[in-house]
């Protein structure tokens, strides 16, 4: 007796400078073959193609001073809009930083379970601008803490 399975296509998102690093582990791995068979679909998208400026710089000095690097509030905001443009369903917004809660298997769970489209920003340097995640508030939820 066969089983008949309704396959629902998650759609991620990343966010990242990095973005070719991610092509070939997304392609050869356990996730390479949920994408062939349709279950899941991933799609980097290259921070610096959103930065607006000649030379793709998308990071800069803390606003208000500090030390460190923080990737800036603009591109982030342009690549979020981009992508939510081109989606549609419900969407989580996720930004990664490394001082929070830790990204828990139960917390993914619940979010496949409510939204069509995850889309995950990945920090660098000492973080990222506290005005983009004060813009993206409503929609976002930071997986180390809540924005």
């Amino acid at each position: 007796m066969t089983k008949d399975y309704i396959i629902i296509t998650m759609k991620f998102h990343i966010i990242t400078i990095f973005s070719h690093i991610y092509d070939s582990y997304f392609s050869e791995s356990i996730l390479g073959r949920a994408q062939k068979q349709e279950a899941i679909e991933i799609k980097t998208h290259d921070l610096r193609s959103f930065s607006g400026n000649k030379h793709r710089r998308v990071d800069d000095t803390p606003y208000g001073g500090g030390a460190g690097m923080i990737l800036q509030a603009l591109p982030i905001l342009r690549a979020v809009s981009s992508i939510l443009k081109r989606v549609s369903g419900k969407t989580k917004i996720v930004i990664f930083s490394a001082k929070g809660k830790q990204l828990s298997q139960k917390m993914v769970y619940d979010w496949a379970e409510k939204c069509d489209n995850i889309i995950l920003i990945s920090g660098r340097y000492e973080g990222t601008d506290e005005r983009a995640k004060i813009i993206l508030k409503k929609i976002a939820r930071n997986a180390s803490k809540n924005v």
